[in-house]
């Protein structure tokens, strides 16, 4: 305890000081102080009233605060788990035309049928039609041409496409892509053509599966670097030559890292041939050899696919009508959607997160 001759204001037991804090009576020598005994706790700017019998300090000045305007945003899905297609479209919307390799596939069963029916049912809003590229011609209603010239006769004819036209290929495919270019041309119609869109995850997941169903490979993921599978090797074999191939290497290093395997790529109707890739795995000191066949079904020809079950080695089924599918061709209509100036429903205004 000091002594009340130090200067000090006494101090309580508790160590607080009974004097105020702030006193008129105790001349302050900072240089923004006031002789009435108001402070300037940051040694500018705006000052504290002073207290005491001056009166209730003046109102503050009625300054309104600005308000911000709604703007208006373009109507789209948002969410962690947004839709890849609007719910509703109006109907002046491009119909989803799935452009399928081969002469004689059937597109009403088979991958083309059965990826046609889960599309229309997972986009009831939009038209979904399967054609044919190498159909017969006008006078063929499967036909890619007879196709878009039906569906452009519901539609207006002016500068938004009639039909978004997705081949139903797995991997780059140019002789497909040049005859499927050619009818587009051919028909008149303004479509607007567009491949799969970042489908190197998805298709390797589709490939894990089919080797999984076959037993060559686990089910799940790779869990560390214990992973027992049937086979200690895969060769995913492609469709459309040497750029078929390269296409798939991406596919390739995803597939090996969820198996923890060696994985290479091989063509089924070019360089690097499969018989090459296969020789190149026994090389590696692969025993047991498994093959992935990384496409549809339609792009390739039954030959080259029978040739792959005569190499004596175990064979997946091919992707076919995998989930997988349906959802590339989802994100690829609604990333061409994006890109259009489409006037959208009322319904489009909500927004959540399961859209």
């Amino acid at each position: 305890m000091r002594q009340p001759s130090d200067g000090m204001p006494p101090r309580q037991p508790g160590g607080v000081s009974s004097a105020p804090l702030f006193s008129a009576d105790i001349p302050d020598r900072r240089p923004n102080a006031r002789a009435t005994g108001s402070f300037d706790a940051f040694g500018g700017g705006d000052r504290l009233p002073a207290r005491g019998p001056a009166g209730p300090p003046p109102p503050p000045p009625q300054e309104a605060f600005p308000v911000r305007q709604p703007t208006a945003r373009p109507l789209r899905s948002s969410g962690r788990h947004r839709r890849a297609v609007p719910a509703s479209l109006p109907q002046t919307a491009p119909a989803l035309v799935l452009a399928v390799p081969g002469a004689d596939t059937d597109l009403t069963s088979g991958p083309a049928g059965e990826l046609t029916a889960i599309l229309r049912v997972d986009n009831p809003a939009v038209e979904v039609r399967a054609a044919r590229i190498d159909g017969g011609g006008a006078s063929d209603p499967s036909d890619l041409r007879s196709v878009l010239a039906d569906v452009a006769t519901r539609r207006p004819d002016g500068g938004t496409p009639a039909a978004v036209v997705i081949p139903l290929i797995a991997t780059v495919n140019p002789p497909v892509i040049t005859r499927l270019r050619e009818s587009v041309a051919a028909s008149g119609v303004n479509a607007l053509v567009s491949g799969f869109l970042n489908s190197n995850a998805m298709i390797a997941e589709a490939l894990h599966i089919r080797l999984a169903e076959a037993g060559l490979a686990r089910a799940d993921r790779v869990r560390l670097f214990s992973i027992v599978t049937a086979a200690d090797g895969v060769l995913i074999a492609t469709s459309g030559g040497p750029n078929g191939a390269a296409s798939a290497n991406v596919t390739s290093v995803l597939l090996a890292a969820r198996l923890a395997l060696p994985v290479i790529t091989a063509s089924v109707d070019s360089a690097p041939t499969v018989h090459e890739g296969v020789m190149r795995l026994k090389e590696m000191g692969v025993n047991r050899l498994a093959i992935a066949p990384c496409f549809i079904g339609p792009e390739v020809a039954k030959g080259d696919l029978d040739s792959l079950f005569a190499l004596g080695t175990e064979c997946a089924a091919p992707i076919g009508a995998h989930a997988n599918i349906a959802k590339l061709a989802a994100m690829t209509y609604g990333q061409a959607l994006s890109q259009l100036d489409l006037p959208m429903t009322g319904d489009q205004d909500r927004h959540g997160q399961h859209e």
